[in-house]
């Protein structure tokens, strides 16, 4: 595994937010699994809360799906960089915040969020919605 994913995975460990994404896929049903670059997938996620494909928390990739595309892991991996570089936690009310932006702006919670549009909105699976005082 390359050094970057290698220090991704420490830190996501040292913040927590990696034990708290296995948390939530034991609650969940989940099978979990190594995947890819440090990250763990975690299948079969019984709940529809979040409304994604995937969702990430830590190094760990959730979803009710039974496999991945290589895109998405791609996407939700960059989410879990994205989980490092924000000190773990507080990634969820900044995340949160930046999707109200998003709705805001253009109607839709993933167009226009910074951490949607940083890890690839289509890789991602998410439209390029227009700005609301565009349309």
């Amino acid at each position: 595994m390359n050094g970057r994913y290698r220090f991704r995975r420490v830190v996501n460990y040292a913040n927590l937010s990696t034990p708290l994404g296995l948390l939530i896929s034991v609650i969940g049903g989940a099978s979990r699994q190594s995947g890819p670059d440090g990250l763990i997938l975690a299948h079969g996620y019984r709940y529809r809360f979040p409304i994604a494909g995937a969702f990430t928390v830590g190094n760990v990739v959730l979803t009710r799906r039974t496999e991945l595309d290589e895109r998405l892991i791609l996407h939700e991996g960059r989410h879990a960089t994205q989980w490092a570089w924000c000190a773990g936690l507080p990634m969820l009310p900044l995340y949160l915040l930046s999707m109200l932006v998003s709705v805001i702006v253009c109607g839709h919670q993933a167009s226009y969020n910074v951490f949607e549009r940083l890890a690839g909105l289509d890789d991602g699976g998410y439209p390029h919605a227009p700005l609301r005082w565009r349309r």
